[in-house]
Protein backbone atom coordinates (compact mmCIF):
# COMPACT_ATOMS: atom_id res chain seq x y z
CA UNK A 1 0.00 0.00 0.00
CA UNK A 2 1.42 3.52 -0.92
CA UNK A 3 0.53 6.75 -1.62
CA UNK A 4 0.73 8.00 -5.20
CA UNK A 5 -0.32 11.52 -5.73
CA UNK A 6 -1.45 14.81 -4.34
CA UNK A 7 -2.68 17.49 -5.93
CA UNK A 8 -2.38 20.77 -4.38
CA UNK A 9 -4.34 23.92 -5.68
CA UNK A 10 -4.60 23.07 -9.11
CA UNK A 11 -7.48 21.38 -11.06
CA UNK A 12 -7.27 17.91 -11.69
CA UNK A 13 -8.40 17.50 -15.24
CA UNK A 14 -5.51 20.01 -16.39
CA UNK A 15 -3.28 18.62 -13.75
CA UNK A 16 -3.26 14.81 -13.11
CA UNK A 17 0.11 14.06 -15.01
CA UNK A 18 1.91 16.87 -13.40
CA UNK A 19 4.37 16.89 -9.88
CA UNK A 20 2.19 18.91 -6.99
CA UNK A 21 3.18 22.50 -5.64
CA UNK A 22 4.52 22.26 -2.08
CA UNK A 23 2.17 22.69 0.65
CA UNK A 24 2.23 25.13 3.31
CA UNK A 25 3.79 23.23 6.67
CA UNK A 26 0.82 22.07 8.23
CA UNK A 27 -0.45 20.43 5.09
CA UNK A 28 2.53 18.85 4.30
CA UNK A 29 2.99 17.73 8.11
CA UNK A 30 -0.37 16.47 7.45
CA UNK A 31 0.23 14.98 4.42
CA UNK A 32 3.53 13.08 5.88
CA UNK A 33 0.92 11.44 8.89
CA UNK A 34 -0.84 10.46 6.24
CA UNK A 35 1.92 8.32 3.96
CA UNK A 36 3.19 7.08 7.20
CA UNK A 37 0.42 6.04 8.54
CA UNK A 38 -2.45 5.38 5.79
CA UNK A 39 -1.13 2.00 4.50
CA UNK A 40 -0.53 0.52 7.63
CA UNK A 41 -4.49 1.14 8.53
CA UNK A 42 -5.42 0.22 4.83
CA UNK A 43 -3.52 -3.72 5.32
CA UNK A 44 -4.73 -4.05 9.09
CA UNK A 45 -8.98 -3.36 7.83
CA UNK A 46 -8.10 -5.37 4.56
CA UNK A 47 -9.44 -2.01 2.65
CA UNK A 48 -8.20 -2.11 -0.78
CA UNK A 49 -7.89 1.57 -1.51
CA UNK A 50 -8.79 4.95 0.09
CA UNK A 51 -9.30 8.19 -1.78
CA UNK A 52 -9.06 11.44 0.30
CA UNK A 53 -9.53 15.20 -0.42
CA UNK A 54 -9.34 17.71 2.00
CA UNK A 55 -11.05 21.23 1.67
CA UNK A 56 -9.49 23.95 3.66
CA UNK A 57 -10.99 27.85 3.59
CA UNK A 58 -12.92 26.80 1.52
CA UNK A 59 -9.98 25.48 -1.01
CA UNK A 60 -9.48 21.91 -2.33
CA UNK A 61 -5.45 21.62 -0.53
CA UNK A 62 -4.67 18.48 -0.40
CA UNK A 63 -5.74 15.31 -2.48
CA UNK A 64 -3.78 11.82 -1.97
CA UNK A 65 -4.67 7.97 -3.31
CA UNK A 66 -3.39 5.22 -1.42
CA UNK A 67 -3.91 1.31 -1.98
CA UNK A 68 -5.03 -0.40 -5.02
CA UNK A 69 -7.65 -0.10 -6.89
CA UNK A 70 -8.16 -3.96 -7.79
CA UNK A 71 -5.65 -6.29 -7.40
CA UNK A 72 -2.33 -5.62 -8.92
CA UNK A 73 -3.23 -2.13 -10.47
CA UNK A 74 -2.17 1.08 -7.63
CA UNK A 75 -5.14 3.61 -6.80
CA UNK A 76 -4.32 6.92 -8.57
CA UNK A 77 -6.03 10.60 -9.16
CA UNK A 78 -7.71 9.15 -11.94
CA UNK A 79 -9.25 5.83 -10.15
CA UNK A 80 -13.30 6.85 -10.06
CA UNK A 81 -15.56 5.39 -6.89
CA UNK A 82 -18.87 4.49 -6.32
CA UNK A 83 -19.93 7.23 -4.45
CA UNK A 84 -23.43 5.77 -3.17
CA UNK A 85 -25.52 7.66 -1.20
CA UNK A 86 -22.57 10.71 -1.63
CA UNK A 87 -24.79 11.15 -4.91
CA UNK A 88 -27.98 12.77 -3.21
CA UNK A 89 -25.82 15.97 -1.90
CA UNK A 90 -25.03 16.35 -5.69
CA UNK A 91 -28.84 15.49 -7.13
CA UNK A 92 -30.30 17.83 -3.77
CA UNK A 93 -27.66 20.83 -4.80
CA UNK A 94 -28.73 20.59 -8.55
CA UNK A 95 -32.50 20.69 -7.52
CA UNK A 96 -31.70 23.63 -5.37
CA UNK A 97 -29.86 25.55 -8.05
CA UNK A 98 -33.23 25.02 -10.10
CA UNK A 99 -34.74 26.71 -7.16
CA UNK A 100 -32.99 29.24 -6.87
CA UNK A 101 -33.33 30.61 -11.04
CA UNK A 102 -36.94 30.02 -10.58
CA UNK A 103 -37.02 27.21 -13.03
CA UNK A 104 -38.95 24.84 -9.85
CA UNK A 105 -40.17 25.68 -6.41
CA UNK A 106 -39.72 24.21 -3.56
CA UNK A 107 -42.46 23.44 -2.08
CA UNK A 108 -44.58 23.32 -5.07
CA UNK A 109 -46.98 19.82 -5.30
CA UNK A 110 -44.50 17.51 -7.92
CA UNK A 111 -47.85 15.48 -8.95
CA UNK A 112 -48.56 18.26 -11.72
CA UNK A 113 -45.43 17.42 -13.49
CA UNK A 114 -44.86 13.88 -12.38
CA UNK A 115 -46.87 11.33 -10.42
CA UNK A 116 -45.42 7.49 -10.65
CA UNK A 117 -47.94 5.29 -11.54
CA UNK A 118 -47.73 3.17 -8.66
CA UNK A 119 -48.74 6.09 -6.31
CA UNK A 120 -51.69 7.20 -8.39
CA UNK A 121 -54.28 5.86 -6.62
CA UNK A 122 -52.92 7.13 -3.00
CA UNK A 123 -54.65 10.57 -2.54
CA UNK A 124 -51.14 11.64 -0.43
CA UNK A 125 -49.19 12.30 -3.32
CA UNK A 126 -50.81 15.42 -3.69
CA UNK A 127 -48.54 16.38 -0.71
CA UNK A 128 -45.22 15.57 -1.89
CA UNK A 129 -42.82 18.50 -2.45
CA UNK A 130 -39.32 18.42 -3.43
CA UNK A 131 -38.29 20.19 -0.21
CA UNK A 132 -39.79 16.80 1.33
CA UNK A 133 -37.64 15.09 -0.88
CA UNK A 134 -34.77 16.54 -0.39
CA UNK A 135 -35.18 15.86 3.90
CA UNK A 136 -36.59 12.67 3.72
CA UNK A 137 -40.05 13.10 4.75
CA UNK A 138 -41.91 11.89 1.78
CA UNK A 139 -43.44 8.83 3.43
CA UNK A 140 -41.67 6.52 0.66
CA UNK A 141 -39.19 3.45 2.09
CA UNK A 142 -35.54 3.47 0.78
CA UNK A 143 -36.29 1.27 -2.06
CA UNK A 144 -39.29 0.42 -3.87
CA UNK A 145 -40.38 -3.30 -3.57
CA UNK A 146 -40.08 -5.39 -6.21
CA UNK A 147 -43.65 -6.65 -6.32
CA UNK A 148 -45.16 -4.22 -4.67
CA UNK A 149 -43.92 -1.32 -6.17
CA UNK A 150 -43.77 2.37 -4.47
CA UNK A 151 -45.71 2.86 -1.42
CA UNK A 152 -46.29 6.11 0.68
CA UNK A 153 -45.97 4.30 3.71
CA UNK A 154 -46.33 7.09 6.13
CA UNK A 155 -48.19 10.49 5.69
CA UNK A 156 -45.84 12.82 3.72
CA UNK A 157 -44.17 15.32 5.58
CA UNK A 158 -44.96 13.97 9.50
CA UNK A 159 -42.07 11.97 10.25
CA UNK A 160 -38.13 11.86 8.82
CA UNK A 161 -37.42 8.23 6.82
CA UNK A 162 -34.40 7.39 4.74
CA UNK A 163 -35.25 7.45 1.06
CA UNK A 164 -33.69 7.04 -1.94
CA UNK A 165 -36.93 6.85 -3.85
CA UNK A 166 -37.77 10.09 -2.65
CA UNK A 167 -34.88 11.31 -4.06
CA UNK A 168 -35.55 9.66 -7.49
CA UNK A 169 -38.92 11.30 -7.45
CA UNK A 170 -37.70 14.61 -7.27
CA UNK A 171 -35.42 14.13 -10.20
CA UNK A 172 -38.07 12.88 -12.57
CA UNK A 173 -40.18 15.61 -11.39
CA UNK A 174 -36.86 17.99 -12.43
CA UNK A 175 -36.58 16.03 -15.81
CA UNK A 176 -40.60 16.58 -16.30
CA UNK A 177 -40.97 20.32 -15.41
CA UNK A 178 -38.14 21.36 -17.35
CA UNK A 179 -38.12 18.91 -20.19
CA UNK A 180 -34.49 17.75 -19.80
CA UNK A 181 -33.03 14.53 -19.01
CA UNK A 182 -31.62 14.70 -15.40
CA UNK A 183 -27.90 14.06 -16.67
CA UNK A 184 -28.08 17.11 -19.01
CA UNK A 185 -29.28 19.10 -15.56
CA UNK A 186 -26.49 18.09 -13.82
CA UNK A 187 -23.91 19.24 -16.55
CA UNK A 188 -25.83 22.38 -17.03
CA UNK A 189 -26.44 23.53 -13.69
CA UNK A 190 -23.45 21.89 -11.62
CA UNK A 191 -20.64 19.66 -12.77
CA UNK A 192 -19.41 22.39 -15.60
CA UNK A 193 -19.75 25.13 -13.31
CA UNK A 194 -17.36 23.63 -10.80
CA UNK A 195 -15.34 21.59 -13.43
CA UNK A 196 -16.32 18.62 -12.08
CA UNK A 197 -15.00 16.77 -15.26
CA UNK A 198 -14.46 13.05 -13.41
CA UNK A 199 -17.95 13.00 -12.39
CA UNK A 200 -20.92 11.25 -13.99
CA UNK A 201 -24.69 9.66 -12.70
CA UNK A 202 -24.17 6.65 -15.31
CA UNK A 203 -21.66 4.52 -17.04
CA UNK A 204 -19.49 5.93 -19.35
CA UNK A 205 -17.03 4.68 -21.85
CA UNK A 206 -13.91 6.74 -20.06
CA UNK A 207 -14.81 4.52 -16.58
CA UNK A 208 -12.64 2.17 -18.44
CA UNK A 209 -9.80 1.00 -16.56
CA UNK A 210 -10.10 3.46 -13.76
CA UNK A 211 -12.68 1.69 -11.41
CA UNK A 212 -11.94 0.91 -7.56
CA UNK A 213 -13.43 -2.14 -7.33
CA UNK A 214 -15.11 -2.92 -3.95
CA UNK A 215 -14.31 -5.35 -1.50
CA UNK A 216 -16.68 -7.55 1.35
CA UNK A 217 -15.23 -7.47 4.82
CA UNK A 218 -12.64 -10.50 4.15
CA UNK A 219 -10.71 -8.25 1.29
CA UNK A 220 -12.34 -10.44 -1.19
CA UNK A 221 -13.50 -8.28 -4.80
CA UNK A 222 -16.80 -8.36 -5.52
CA UNK A 223 -18.36 -7.18 -9.01
CA UNK A 224 -18.94 -3.51 -9.23
CA UNK A 225 -22.31 -1.94 -9.62
CA UNK A 226 -23.09 1.02 -12.55
CA UNK A 227 -26.15 2.80 -13.43
CA UNK A 228 -27.09 2.25 -17.09
CA UNK A 229 -29.75 5.49 -16.80
CA UNK A 230 -28.98 7.85 -13.86
CA UNK A 231 -30.05 6.87 -10.39
CA UNK A 232 -30.40 10.57 -8.31
CA UNK A 233 -29.73 8.54 -5.08
CA UNK A 234 -26.93 6.47 -5.63
CA UNK A 235 -24.28 4.78 -8.12
CA UNK A 236 -22.92 8.29 -9.13
CA UNK A 237 -18.82 7.66 -9.89
CA UNK A 238 -16.41 10.20 -8.98
CA UNK A 239 -13.18 11.16 -7.65
CA UNK A 240 -12.61 12.42 -4.42
CA UNK A 241 -10.86 15.58 -5.80
CA UNK A 242 -13.84 16.25 -7.95
CA UNK A 243 -16.18 16.05 -5.26
CA UNK A 244 -13.73 18.03 -3.00
CA UNK A 245 -14.56 20.79 -5.61
CA UNK A 246 -18.33 20.13 -5.05
CA UNK A 247 -17.85 20.66 -1.14
CA UNK A 248 -15.90 23.68 -2.35
CA UNK A 249 -18.94 25.44 -4.34
CA UNK A 250 -21.19 24.72 -1.57
CA UNK A 251 -19.26 26.07 1.17
CA UNK A 252 -19.35 29.31 -1.63
CA UNK A 253 -23.41 28.99 -1.65
CA UNK A 254 -22.17 28.99 -5.67
CA UNK A 255 -25.27 29.18 -7.82
CA UNK A 256 -27.83 29.69 -5.13
CA UNK A 257 -29.55 32.75 -4.11
CA UNK A 258 -29.50 33.60 -0.48
CA UNK A 259 -33.18 32.40 0.33
CA UNK A 260 -32.13 29.08 -0.93
CA UNK A 261 -28.87 28.96 0.93
CA UNK A 262 -30.13 29.76 4.15
CA UNK A 263 -32.89 26.97 3.67
CA UNK A 264 -29.96 24.37 2.55
CA UNK A 265 -28.75 25.48 5.91
CA UNK A 266 -31.24 25.01 8.39
CA UNK A 267 -32.30 21.66 9.96
CA UNK A 268 -35.83 20.69 8.17
CA UNK A 269 -36.33 17.79 10.78
CA UNK A 270 -34.72 17.12 13.93
CA UNK A 271 -32.87 13.66 14.05
CA UNK A 272 -32.20 14.03 17.94
CA UNK A 273 -34.37 10.87 18.80
CA UNK A 274 -32.74 9.22 16.45
CA UNK A 275 -29.06 10.11 17.13
CA UNK A 276 -28.85 11.45 20.08
CA UNK A 277 -30.93 9.00 22.87
CA UNK A 278 -28.60 7.27 25.80
CA UNK A 279 -24.70 7.53 25.68
CA UNK A 280 -25.11 8.75 22.60
CA UNK A 281 -25.96 11.98 24.09
CA UNK A 282 -23.07 12.62 25.55
CA UNK A 283 -21.16 13.49 22.76
CA UNK A 284 -23.93 15.30 20.62
CA UNK A 285 -24.66 18.91 19.50
CA UNK A 286 -27.24 20.86 20.89
CA UNK A 287 -29.24 20.29 17.55
CA UNK A 288 -29.18 17.76 14.91
CA UNK A 289 -31.62 17.06 12.70
CA UNK A 290 -31.69 16.61 8.23
CA UNK A 291 -31.75 19.71 6.32
CA UNK A 292 -31.60 19.91 2.33
CA UNK A 293 -29.30 17.24 0.99
CA UNK A 294 -27.53 16.70 3.92
CA UNK A 295 -27.47 15.65 7.98
CA UNK A 296 -27.00 19.08 10.16
CA UNK A 297 -25.07 19.11 13.66
CA UNK A 298 -25.79 22.38 14.89
CA UNK A 299 -22.90 22.73 17.58
CA UNK A 300 -22.29 25.83 19.90
CA UNK A 301 -19.80 27.26 18.04
CA UNK A 302 -20.13 25.62 14.53
CA UNK A 303 -22.31 24.26 12.43
CA UNK A 304 -21.36 20.82 10.45
CA UNK A 305 -22.97 19.53 6.96
CA UNK A 306 -22.16 15.68 6.67
CA UNK A 307 -23.33 12.40 4.38
CA UNK A 308 -21.81 8.79 4.32
CA UNK A 309 -22.69 6.41 1.50
CA UNK A 310 -22.62 2.62 1.51
CA UNK A 311 -23.07 0.29 -1.32
CA UNK A 312 -21.64 -3.76 -1.34
CA UNK A 313 -18.02 -3.49 -0.81
CA UNK A 314 -18.28 0.60 -0.91
CA UNK A 315 -18.14 3.22 1.85
CA UNK A 316 -18.20 6.56 1.54
CA UNK A 317 -18.05 10.16 3.99
CA UNK A 318 -17.84 13.86 3.12
CA UNK A 319 -18.50 16.56 5.47
CA UNK A 320 -18.07 20.54 5.72
CA UNK A 321 -17.86 22.77 8.30
CA UNK A 322 -19.80 25.67 7.70
CA UNK A 323 -18.08 28.00 10.48
CA UNK A 324 -14.49 27.63 9.33
CA UNK A 325 -15.13 26.38 5.98
CA UNK A 326 -13.44 23.20 5.70
CA UNK A 327 -14.10 19.78 4.75
CA UNK A 328 -13.06 16.24 3.79
CA UNK A 329 -13.90 13.58 1.29
CA UNK A 330 -12.73 9.76 1.79
CA UNK A 331 -13.96 7.20 -0.54
CA UNK A 332 -12.95 3.70 -0.35
CA UNK A 333 -14.02 0.37 -2.02
CA UNK A 334 -14.51 -1.82 0.83
CA UNK A 335 -17.44 -3.15 3.54
CA UNK A 336 -14.52 -1.71 5.85
CA UNK A 337 -14.47 1.61 4.77
CA UNK A 338 -15.77 3.11 7.31
CA UNK A 339 -13.02 2.13 9.80
CA UNK A 340 -10.51 4.47 8.40
CA UNK A 341 -12.74 7.53 8.11
CA UNK A 342 -11.67 8.62 11.93
CA UNK A 343 -8.64 7.77 11.52
CA UNK A 344 -7.91 10.51 8.79
CA UNK A 345 -10.04 12.91 10.09
CA UNK A 346 -7.81 12.82 13.25
CA UNK A 347 -4.72 13.44 10.88
CA UNK A 348 -6.83 16.14 8.81
CA UNK A 349 -6.94 18.23 12.34
CA UNK A 350 -10.89 17.97 12.07
CA UNK A 351 -13.10 19.51 14.87
CA UNK A 352 -13.06 18.22 18.06
CA UNK A 353 -16.45 18.66 18.11
CA UNK A 354 -16.81 16.91 15.63
CA UNK A 355 -14.38 14.08 15.77
CA UNK A 356 -16.27 13.65 19.63
CA UNK A 357 -19.34 13.20 18.08
CA UNK A 358 -18.05 10.77 15.79
CA UNK A 359 -16.19 8.58 18.09
CA UNK A 360 -19.37 8.47 20.22
CA UNK A 361 -21.70 7.26 17.51
CA UNK A 362 -19.17 4.35 16.73
CA UNK A 363 -18.97 2.95 20.43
Amino acid sequence: MRRLTVMLLSNLAASLALAAPTPPAEEAEQQAQLDQDIPQLLEQDAIPSVSIAQIRNGKVVLFAAYGEQSDGVPATPATLYNAASLTKPLTAEIILRLVSKGEIELDEPMDRYWLDPDIAADPRHALLTPRLALSHRTGFPNWRDGKEGLRILRQPGVKWGYSGEGYRYVAHFAENKSGQDFEELAQTYLFKPLAMTETSYSSKDWFKGRIAVPANAAGEAVQPQFASRFNAADLLYTTAYDYGLFIAGVLADQGLSPAVARERGKIQVSMMDEMCQGKLAESCPPNAGFGLGWQILAFKDETLLMHTGKDEGVFTFAYLNRTSRDGAVILTNSDNGYKIVLPVLERLNSSPAFLRYLRGQIQ
